[in-house]
């Protein structure tokens, strides 16, 4: 069928079609680095990688552009606070975000412009605004005029009159709704020079610059949180849809607004506001990064997600039963190379040529697979189909069904890649440094058992697999001798 997402502003599942054919142009809101990055943040950017994954796999290019807010009020508050300077506390704090994505295996975007790289297109905005009529000087100020804009409202599905007054600033201020566009510069403060006196941008106006100038006036996705859809998205596509009509250009600013639904610890938004975040470094201390961005991806990205120990020991089981089958499985078909040729010998044939039955069931669990991302990115459904592929391979991973194995493998470490948690290609290291001396004690181990089934003890010989067993480590005995796994 294609992929399919839903739109924010249509509410409604609508069928992808990028505006350059085999290219996508993708704008996510990046953080406002204030402060250290929590889990929260990780939620957001997530569902963005995943889409970029399977858009990639199903052969698009894409340009992904995240922004980074290194000029903000919360900024310029903590610096005060700690004693630093702005341009110090958002440096610190933009490689701590860039580390944290990093490390749960989050793809850098194709662009990620600062917004203090880009105040000469931001002054440019605001004088085509100025000039349509769509803003106004006020108290060294530009207010952004919500009255002029007939479709205010329209994303976020708000009546314009219902809506409470901004929040900002009143000095200068027309109408109690209007949000700044320039905000005129304050004792202390970080500032530029512009036509309305010196100041800095507004948080809204930000992202439509850097937004307009990677991806155009128009371009195919527009993605954040929730939390960001009013005022902040309502306020970016205000404005840069009023300049492109003052410029003789109108058009939808995305042609799709993704957001994604908010991770809750308690059944209450995490959130350093109030409280309750969890710093991603505070969370790596209990669980692997790649057990933490499973856990992020696994429920839909429109739904909310709860963050608590309960919920990472359930996505902690989930994670290593199906990282457990295919390291087994690698190491019983002899590596990935070996086992993709394997698989190679099991594809589906036709009906007249017979054979491939494990090879036909392998595709129908990736077309399952497909079926469930091009929905919307339908993660529950996407990760029904892998665990069925990994229960079809247990199935086989201690018989003699090497190619039935390499096929279950195969499509499974495929599923993985687009989820980003390939234990082999994506997270090579998780225990890797450990696996040479495991191998080195268990063949000591194996050749004990040996010795103790040529002399017939068999009592010590299935004492060891026992013990083994014990601990995570199963023997069997093959027609090409003893092999062991992991449970």
């Amino acid at each position: 069928m294609g992929l399919h997402l839903y739109d924010t502003r249509t509410r409604r599942v609508r069928p992808f079609e990028p505006l350059r054919p085999g290219h996508v142009g993708v704008y996510v809101c990046g953080p406002t680095v204030q402060s250290a990055p929590h889990v929260g943040h990780l939620r957001t950017a997530l569902p963005f990688d995943l889409l970029r994954r399977w858009l990639e796999q199903s052969g698009q290019g894409v340009t992904l552009v995240q922004n980074v807010t290194d000029i903000d009020d919360k900024i310029i508050v903590n610096a005060g606070r700690d004693g630093t300077s702005v341009w110090e506390l958002a440096t610190r704090q933009t490689r701590a975000f860039d580390e944290a994505y990093r490390t749960v295996g989050i793809a850098p975007p194709t662009i990620q412009p600062r917004a203090t790289g880009h105040l000469p297109e931001m002054i440019a905005l605001v004088e085509s605004l100025v000039d349509a009529g769509y803003a106004y000087p006020g108290a060294g100020s530009v207010w952004f005029r919500v009255g002029r804009f007939a479709d205010y409202g329209a994303l976020s599905h708000q009546r314009p009159e219902s809506m409470l007054p901004s929040a900002e600033a009143e000095p200068g201020k027309a109408d109690p709704r209007d949000f700044a566009l320039w905000k005129a510069a304050r004792p202390g403060e970080p500032f530029w020079s512009s036509p309305w006196g010196d100041g800095r941008p507004g948080w809204h106006l930000e992202c439509s610059a850097m937004a307009g100038k990677y991806l155009g006036s128009t371009f195919d996705i527009h993605g954040g949180g929730l939390d960001l859809v009013f005022p902040h998205h309502e306020n970016e596509r205000a404005q840069t849809l009023c300049a492109a009509a003052g410029a003789g250009q109108p058009g939808e600013m995305a042609r799709y607004w993704m957001h994604v639904g908010l991770l809750t610890t308690g059944g209450t938004k995490m959130s350093k506001s109030l409280g309750n975040s969890v710093l991603v470094a505070d969370a790596l201390e209990v669980v692997r990064p790649q057990v933490l961005r499973y856990h992020l991806l696994s429920a839909h990205y429109r739904s909310t997600l709860e963050y608590s120990p309960e919920a990472l020991a359930e996505s902690t089981a989930a994670h290593d039963r199906v990282e457990t089958f295919v390291r087994n499985a690698l190491d019983i078909l002899g590596g990935p190379g070996e086992a993709a040729a394997l698989a190679a010998d099991d594809r589906p044939r036709s009906a007249t040529g017979g054979g491939g039955s494990h090879g036909a069931g392998a595709a129908g669990a990736w077309a399952d697979f497909t079926a469930a991302l091009d929905d919307d990115l339908a993660v529950g459904r996407a990760l029904a189909a892998l665990f069925g592929a990994v229960a079809q391979g247990n199935q086989v991973l201690s018989k003699a069904h090497s190619r039935a194995l390499a096929t279950w493998v195969q499509v499974t470490r495929r599923m993985l890649a687009v989820f980003g948690l390939d234990p082999h290609d994506q997270w090579p290291t998780a225990g890797a440094e450990l696996r040479p001396a495991l191998d080195g004690v268990m063949q000591i181990v194996l050749d004990l058992r040996s010795a103790a089934r040529a002399r017939r003890d068999y009592a010590e010989a299935d004492s060891i697999r026992a013990r083994l067993a014990a601990a995570g480590l199963i023997v069997e005995d093959t027609p090409e001798g003893q092999r062991w796994h992991l449970a």
